[in-house]
């Protein structure tokens, strides 16, 4: 039995959510292939990453890492055999490690016996994106499994309801940012006022989107607790990030680790009006750019 499964791209943390938060994109993505095998174990018989080294070592790479809980959690006696193509540029924030890990989830559960409901498949993409970004974090696993924008906690998933008329912009400079470089900038101190600033912002997104309400995801799509430590990393962000709010973004800021920029749109006529004058930030600072116009209901992973 084999199985194919497509996974896009995602924006983790939305500026306000960090490591809870985030929205799948349509347009890219990685697709995996699982064969279901008789020998207990999972293999990866090859990955196409157009020169990118990836580990094909199952326990050190985020599909096998995933398809290997999948095994443990549900007492399988068979294994699995998986193909990855990596259509996602590494360490580009894009969730480039999220999609090969929930591919290969939906790929699997497609040749179980009894397959699970999606949202049971969330606590071993959790496992899987652990390999990547040294914990359990959610935000970007989380929204290719449901599609959309999904708040995620350790434990839940939540769809949460945005207009249908509502687009993101993703633009991914030629550049890469490593996940753990970027979580390293964030040692240190933080001031309490932070925390009650960016919890505040949290809430008008979260009540926005709820209410189809712009003004409140104005107010509110603004990060004072992340950014400012990661910023730094990332050659061209503050020209791109103002480019896209100068074109009338409701917020804009760093997608996943970065160095890619989001920003949010109330149509898609706005953004891909913005994609070249953000595209533009960035070549200005010496980098050439892809763009990306996406609902923010985009789709999330699905069998191919």
């Amino acid at each position: 039995m084999i199985a194919r499964a497509f996974a896009p791209a995602s924006v983790a943390n939305v500026a306000v959510g960090f490591d809870i938060l985030g929205h799948a994109i349509a347009g890219i993505g990685d697709t995996v292939s699982v064969r279901r095998i008789d020998e207990p174990e999972v293999r990866i018989e090859a990955i196409h990453a157009d020169g990118m080294a990836l580990p094909t070592d199952p326990a050190r790479n985020t599909a096998g890492a995933a398809l290997l809980a999948l095994r443990e959690g549900l007492g399988l006696a068979h294994g699995f055999a998986l193909e990855i193509d990596k259509g996602i540029p590494f360490g580009s924030g894009m969730g480039g490690s999220a999609a090969s890990c929930v591919a290969a989830l939906v790929a699997a559960n497609a040749v179980l016996d009894a397959p699970l409901p999606r949202e049971a498949l969330y606590p071993f993409a959790l496992d899987g994106e652990a390999v990547a970004s040294g914990g359990r974090h959610g935000d970007n696993v989380g929204p290719l499994l449901l599609g959309g924008l999904a708040l995620c906690t350790a434990r839940q998933l939540v769809r949460i309801p945005v207009p249908d008329h509502w687009h993101s912009l993703l633009v991914h400079p030629q550049a890469v940012l490593e996940t753990r470089r970027a979580r390293e900038a964030l040692q240190g101190h933080y001031a309490l006022g932070e925390f009650v600033a960016q919890s505040a912002n949290l809430g008008l997104v979260l009540a926005g989107c709820h209410r189809g309400d712009a003004g409140l995801v104005r107010a509110g799509l603004r990060d004072v607790l992340i950014e400012p430590r990661r910023a730094g990393l990332m050659t061209g962000f503050a020209a791109a990030r103002d480019a896209a709010l100068a074109a009338d973004a409701m917020g804009a800021g760093i997608s996943g680790a970065g160095p890619s920029v989001f920003a949010w749109f109330e149509s898609a006529a706005l953004a891909h009006a913005a994609a070249p004058q953000v595209r533009a930030a960035f070549a200005e600072a010496g980098l050439d750019s892809q763009a990306w116009v996406s609902p923010l209901n985009a789709a999330g992973a699905c069998l191919c």
